[in-house]
């Protein structure tokens, strides 16, 4: 019996000690084609302000400026693209209340200067003449085969009761703005999904001749809805639509604040999403942005399992590739902590 319980442990700490699988899309075998990223992202105890954290492979990432914030005049839901002339735009909203969406420029994502600014007629919306004068989250795409931008945001048509407040976030509908240059937009706000069902926190992708809507299902999980609060892709030969069908969720129930970015070789995406509010973020991984997807472990404290980490408490950002000499040009700039600080 003894023996037995001998070759069991020793079998044990065998499995123990045999490492798990890393997610695919690290450049093993020579240069990444993306060789550093940064995540503009805000955190829990300091919502809606502007802090950086930095990675090399997608997956282990550290904060920047000692954890303190990297922009005193930024307010929102950080979101950065690289624009046509090569510089880089943020964009943001002081709250969901304020009529007008910001714009911030920047040529080295070090110093950031205040752009322009533009307020949507949300009650000239076709078909949505019942938007209430809320913007959430505006995100936008810098969409080059049309040599425009597209700006996204949410925006309810109903108020949330004491017997139902999730009436209010059920009724958030996905609009959007286009502009060729961020200081005049082609107006009035229109939806960008038809279908009868609250979405929050879209970003547009491409890949290849397609483009990808990410989303947030944002009515609430039942059983009559089991995808509620869930992140789903829909696609479309156009960046406005229309797109398909949302797909099944790849995402567990109750995350939100999708974010994309390309693994290192360029062979799978990482898809983060946090799990609110501020508990953590998730990471679903696919070699095709139409599936299939599926959830790396991580948040376990166990080294073996954690196959990334990120700083505590981050929360809502956006992810975006960078070169290893704008990563070291941050890094100078702002200081380094160490991986999931």
């Amino acid at each position: 019996m003894k023996a037995g319980w001998l070759v069991l442990s020793l079998l044990l700490a065998i499995t123990a000690l045999a490492g798990q699988p890393d997610p695919p899309g690290q450049a093993l075998d020579g240069k990444p084609v993306y060789e550093a990223y940064l995540f503009a992202h805000m955190k829990h105890e300091d919502y809606g302000r502007l802090y950086y954290s930095v990675s090399l492979d997608g997956l282990h990432w550290s904060q920047l400026n000692g954890g303190k914030r990297v922009s005193e005049d930024y307010r929102g839901h950080a979101d950065i693209c690289k624009g046509h002339d090569g510089r880089y735009y943020l964009v943001g909203n002081r709250n969901d209340g304020a009529p007008d969406i910001n714009f911030w420029v920047s040529d080295d994502l070090i110093k950031w200067t205040r752009y322009s600014n533009v307020t949507p007629d949300l009650k000239a919306t076709p078909g949505y003449g019942e938007a209430m004068q809320r913007i959430g989250a505006p995100k936008l795409f810098c969409d080059e085969a049309g040599a425009r931008y597209i700006l996204t945001w949410h925006t309810p048509h109903l108020d949330g009761t004491a017997e139902d407040p999730e009436r209010y976030w059920a009724s958030q509908r996905t609009l959007y703005l286009t502009s060729k240059d961020l200081k005049t937009f082609a107006g009035p706000p229109r939806r960008l999904f038809p279908w009868d069902m609250g979405t929050i926190d879209t970003i547009i992708r491409k890949q290849g001749d397609r483009y990808f809507a990410i989303i947030k299902d944002e009515r609430y999980p039942t059983l009559d809805w089991t995808t509620g609060k869930t992140i789903r892709i829909c696609e479309a030969a156009n960046p406005l639509g229309p797109y398909s069908k949302p797909s099944a969720p790849i995402s567990p129930n109750f995350r939100e604040a999708p974010t994309l970015i390309p693994s290192p070789d360029a062979k799978a995406w990482y898809l983060y999403y946090e799990q609110y509010p501020g508990v953590s973020y998730g990471l679903s991984v696919a070699a095709d942005l139409k599936g299939p997807w599926y959830q790396v472990s991580g948040y376990t404290f166990f080294a073996d399992w954690d196959k990334y980490s990120l700083p505590p408490k981050v929360r809502h950002g956006s992810m975006l590739p960078i070169s290893r000499a704008q990563y070291d040009r941050l890094v100078e700039a702002f200081g380094i902590g160490e991986a999931g600080k």
